[in-house]
């Protein structure tokens, strides 16, 4: 994968893309089931078909016709209920549009839309021909990034030397007996007893501060290396709030607006994978060796990016697994409430918020919500180089005191 990628700067784009797509359509494998209605696998079949007929323009437009028929199945309802096969041809259809764009003249900018596309089929498809979609990526952004490009599209401009925003927020008056405990380094056996076992919040020193991350990053070290995929960004001050919504967008137009200038409404960019789409800036960070004393692989490790400015807030709410926070960039106020108290915190009753509060934590109406005043806490201010052993089903709110970079490891 490593040799395919670095084609695209010794060999032409062409070939390194050939290298990594089947030699003919029989090996696509567009077998898809009964949920796929039969018109739109026509269409997909006659997709290929033009391709590996070299007729890129036809192909072009099939692949975006199947495209708009697969995009209204992923938006017509809950994402849960959306078949998998429906989200595989989605992925076909960005990937035989991704090689049709980057076959025609169009230059940098054609490359940068195609590279576009095939974070949407990573986003929004299902994973196809051992991932191809994220080797394809890969070798479109290695060739963006070799110098044979202006910006990563037609709206951005390279990182400017603007200075990041990072107002500071106020930091809750914390007393001593409700300080999250502390421990440095301590052995895997000291802290599957102390923390692990009794399920007890811990705030883990000398741990991840010798990760390159730590060193390395910084507003336009990311931008530079991630600035032309494409990311979800959650828009609204919490995921609570009606006005809330999400936006897809490059992670430069996000530094752009939601980092770089002081917009009206808040951008994070939150709970996304972002280090599978960006193998560089996954090889900065590494994985706390107490997830070990989990019952599953590395590979069933979930690994989020939560970046953003001063400001931003994750609702008390609670997680299904296991969760070590690594603060990179900045620093975030962190309270933690036991499971224990759950009836104390007031969950929604809806099913899509079951696990969040419906308590404003700092600003909490005690009239409507009486016994929240009388839930103990415990509560940290998490610095770059530090983690936080989040137990199981604990809950856990969040505000970023500074422009924050933040990795969560997800384990069972």
């Amino acid at each position: 994968m490593a040799e395919d990628s670095r084609g695209a700067g010794t060999g032409t784009l062409r070939e390194a893309l050939r290298a990594l797509l089947p030699h003919n359509k029989e090996d696509l494998r567009l077998d898809f089931g009964d949920s796929v209605e039969r018109s739109v696998v026509t269409l997909l079949h006659q997709a290929a078909d033009l391709f590996y007929r070299g007729a890129r323009a036809e192909c072009l437009r099939a692949s975006e016709a199947v495209l708009d028929y697969a995009w209204e199945r992923l938006n017509s309802g809950p994402w849960r209920d959306v078949d998998k096969d429906w989200r595989r041809l989605y992925a076909f259809a960005c990937l035989l549009k991704a090689a049709c764009l980057c076959e025609a003249p169009g230059g940098a900018a054609g490359v940068a839309t195609a590279l576009k596309v095939c974070d949407m089929g990573l986003l929004m498809g299902a994973a196809i021909l051992d991932d191809v979609l994220t080797k394809v990526a890969a070798v479109l952004q290695t060739h963006l990034l070799s110098g044979k490009r202006p910006a990563c599209g037609p709206s951005q401009e390279p990182p400017s030397g603007k200075k990041a925003r990072n107002g500071l927020a106020s930091i809750p008056e914390m007393r001593s007996e409700e300080a999250v405990p502390r421990l440095h380094r301590p052995s895997l056996q000291c802290f599957r007893e102390r923390c692990l076992v009794p399920q007890r919040p811990v705030v883990l020193e000398g741990v991840a501060d010798h990760w390159p991350c730590m060193s390395k990053w910084s507003v336009e070290y990311i931008q530079e290396t991630a600035g032309c995929r494409t990311v979800p960004v959650e828009v609204g001050s919490r995921y609570t709030d009606e006005e809330w919504s999400q936006r897809l967008m490059t992670v430069s137009e996000f530094i752009s607006k939601y980092i770089l200038n002081e917009p009206r409404d808040v951008g994070y960019l939150a709970q996304h994978q972002l280090f599978d789409q960006v193998p560089e800036l996954r090889q900065d960070i590494g994985i706390p060796d107490y997830c070990c004393l989990g019952d599953g692989d590395e590979e069933q490790i979930t690994i989020n990016a939560w970046f953003g400015p001063a400001g931003t807030v994750s609702p008390l709410h609670q997680d299904p697994q296991q969760n070590f926070l690594a603060q990179v960039l900045g620093r975030k106020y962190i309270r933690l409430y036991s499971p224990q108290e759950s009836e104390a915190l007031y969950p929604h009753d809806t099913h899509l918020l079951h696990n969040t509060s419906q308590v404003d934590v700092e600003s909490p109406d005690l009239e409507k919500f009486p016994r929240f005043a009388e839930a103990p806490f415990l509560s940290c201010v998490l610095a770059p180089g530090e983690i936080l052993f989040i137990p199981v089903k604990y809950w856990h709110y969040v505000r970023a005191l500074d422009l924050s970079f933040s990795v969560s490891f997800w384990w069972s």
